[in-house]
């Protein structure tokens, strides 16, 4: 059952208004799930179960995933920042597990990766953990272990959830929130397979990253190698419903929604549309932008987050889906529908646009320069490893293991660092760094200012420069998120030195 959302009228009088201060807020149960209420008699705020059990995408398509609390996405938590919460972690599987608070600037003891140090929950128990949340925004939770070739575990299940946490103020100028978690189910693998790219702007390439990548892979189909493995997936949800299964977003004309929107995937790149509306940016990641933006439709990358308000201002019965035709038509959307209109949803694909980051920030370089700047270079290595493509940074793979390994750069506490990343692969790379956010300070080439993000996707044969200040010490893990590069050595380790 949808409940709704408290009435919050008195929106936006400006564009400015909007930009300096903070609106994502909310306090009631949302769309599609009920914020978790804190258990009785346990000390904890939180308790979150994971466990395999069936879902039902469809009436005619139910799974077995592992999941928190028997439900997907997890359970929505709603934390204040700067108030410390406690939450209890119950693994009720037989293997060991991870839960990564992602986009938060906790320690490394609860940040929930074993890369960093944070001790593994064994089978059949449980740990409570305690942390201060922050910053706010939309953040989530989800599994941090190795799935490898095994298409049930790491993200390929359905341990994520969404994680907001609110302002310390915050005046909540918007009518209501909708959360949507955007994931596939069901992967299976395949041999190669092209990325799209199209989407992303700037698109000029670096011909001698390009060399470089095709040269490796060229040499590699010559030696009789196949392409590496990809995954591909048969169910497309969003908030765990395939399109026409759940209940639709009711809405009323006139209303202005802000959606928080989660891609979830374990690695497929997202987009998102609603015919006749438009989407205001004010929110990356849970970061505010320097000012509002409006755009036809969205792009996330793999573990991206965008909040962003609609104006209800064009009744119907509507299809939210992602603009790829045959991903829509497996499951990939959801039903708008407003108040006093029935019918069967309607797709109208939005005109064609390009997703450049540049245009949600400065187009000029920040003021502040790095105090050192370290260098990129990701490479891939065709079929290397079993069939699967090994990944490296700076020729080097992260171990195989699961462990802290020894650290490829150094960060001394208080100083602001710069990574130029260069991209040797054709891939779109989603890359996250754990534990702090970072400012957008070059892209393809572009230079840009104020944009904070967790996540940015560098496009294929292409280079991006980001920025961040050295705040939260103790390892720090870099990786991209797409599962199944990540497991084959693309990662490295941050460490802070004295």
């Amino acid at each position: 059952m949808i409940r709704s959302v408290v009435s919050r009228r008195n929106f936006l009088k400006t564009a400015g208004a909007l930009a300096g201060s903070s609106l994502l807020h909310g306090s009631r149960p949302l769309f599609g799930q009920s914020a978790l209420s804190p258990p009785l008699a346990t000390g904890a705020d939180y308790t979150l179960k994971i466990a395999t059990t069936p879902l039902e995408l469809a009436p005619n398509r139910i799974i077995s995933v592992t999941t928190y609390n028997s439900q997907f996405p997890g359970p929505l938590l709603r934390m204040k920042e700067g108030q410390q919460v406690t939450v209890d972690i119950q693994n009720e599987t037989d293997v060991p597990e991870q839960l990564h608070w992602h986009g938060q600037f906790v320690g490394t003891d609860v940040d929930g990766a074993a890369e960093e140090g944070t001790p593994f929950i064994a089978p059949h128990s449980s740990r409570r953990i305690s942390f201060v949340p922050g910053p706010s925004g939309l953040r989530f939770y989800h599994t941090h272990v190795r799935a490898g070739a095994d298409l049930a575990a790491g993200q390929y299940s359905g341990l994520v959830g969404p994680v907001y946490v609110e302002p310390r103020e915050n005046p909540g100028r918007f009518d209501r929130e909708v959360f949507l978690t955007m994931k596939e189910f069901q992967p299976t693998l395949s041999r190669g397979g092209d990325m799209a790219m199209d989407f992303l702007s700037p698109a000029q390439t670096v011909r001698s990253l390009k060399d470089v990548g095709e040269s490796s892979m060229n040499a590699s189909l010559a030696k009789g190698n196949p392409h590496g493995y990809e995954v591909g997936y048969d169910s497309f949800t969003i908030n765990g419903k395939m399109l026409g299964h759940g209940d639709p977003v009711r809405v009323k004309l006139g209303e202005r929604v802000l959606f928080h929107v989660l891609n979830g995937s374990a690695g497929e790149i997202r987009s998102l549309a609603l015919p006749g509306h438009s989407f205001t940016i004010v929110a990356m990641d849970g970061n505010l932008l320097p000012k509002p933006v409006r755009v036809p439709g969205l792009w996330l990358g793999t573990a991206e987050r965008i909040s962003a308000i609609v104006e209800m201002n064009h009744p119907g019965v509507w299809v939210m889906g992602d603009l790829s035709d045959d991903d829509r038509k497996h499951g990939m959307g959801i039903v708008v529908e407003y108040a006093g209109y029935k019918g069967k949803a309607q797709w109208i694909a939005p005109k064609p646009f390009k997703w450049n980051y540049a245009h949600f920030g400065n187009t000029t370089a920040p003021t502040a320069q790095p105090d050192e700047s370290f260098e990129m270079l990701f490479e891939k290595q065709n079929a290397a490893m079993d069939g699967f493509n090994l990944w490296t940074i700076n020729g080097a793979p992260y171990p195989m293991e699961q462990k802290v390994a020894k650290a490829m750069f150094h960060l001394r506490e208080g100083k602001r660092y710069r990574i130029r990343m260069k991209n040797a692969s054709d891939d779109i790379h989603p890359i996250h760094l754990h534990r702090h956010s970072f400012e957008l300070t070059r892209i393809a080439g572009q230079p840009s200012s104020g944009i904070m993000k967790d996540v940015v996707m560098v496009g294929g044969y292409q280079e991006m420069e980001i920025d961040f200040i050295a705040t939260n010490p103790g390892p720090t893990l870099f990786h991209c998120h797409q599962q199944l590069h990540m497991d084959f050595g693309f990662m490295a380790l941050f460490d802070y030195v004295q």
